[in-house]
């Protein structure tokens, strides 16, 4: 960093450094494309994320993010209420809503089971699952978590919970590439996925 003697260069190439995906040299774009930008853009950008981080929580009921509390998937009538879907976080809602090809709730983890990373069933909303399975006549849980080592032991654990209740658990179809992420996948391969889920 010594071809940059100011400081707030650095400090700003370090902050963007520190969001996902972002690597060294990515901030360093990021900072040079922000600095020619015109004052009012930077402004209008951090005026957003204010906002933004001022307005969204989580749902109460399914952990989405959303600026209305219950979220409009939770509030439709439009939906499956049998139905639900676990994801592991709120972008991943995104992903699979935009295929078209599920019709039901969904409910959000907000992470998976890595007992490497200290994040056990206690540090996740299963606890908010099982209370909502008993509460809206649920059917049939599809377990959407990520095809990747902690994914699958999730996906795993909650299936040994949700069984025992009378509720057909579902896990999506192969598609999904092992070690892929929901956010990356494209909306074929996730509608593939929904459509050929298989029973747990």
């Amino acid at each position: 960093m010594e071809s940059y003697n100011n400081a707030s260069l650095v400090r700003l190439i370090g902050e963007l450094e520190k969001m996902p995906g972002i690597g060294p040299k990515t901030a360093q774009r990021l900072a040079f494309y922000l600095l020619k930008s015109e004052k009012i853009e930077v402004e209008k950008l951090a005026g957003s994320i204010l906002e933004a981080k001022e307005k969204i929580k989580y749902c109460s009921v399914c952990f989405n993010m959303t600026e209305v509390d219950p979220c409009a998937i939770c509030s439709s009538p439009r939906r499956d209420r049998s139905l639900i879907c676990v994801v592991e976080e709120p972008m991943d809602i995104v992903a699979l809503d935009n295929t078209g090809a599920f019709k039901g709730l969904f409910h959000v983890l907000m992470g998976s089971i890595s007992p490497l990373d200290g994040i056990g069933p206690e540090d996740l909303k299963i606890r908010e699952l099982l209370i909502r399975i008993g509460k809206e006549n649920t059917k049939e849980v599809v377990i959407a978590t990520n095809p990747d080592v902690a994914g699958e032991a999730t996906a795993i654990y909650l299936s040994k919970l949700i069984k025992p209740l009378g509720v057909k658990v579902s896990r999506l179809a192969q598609g999904m590439p092992m070690g892929g992420s929901l956010e990356y996948a494209d909306e074929v391969t996730l509608a593939r996925a929904i459509e050929g889920r298989r029973e747990l």
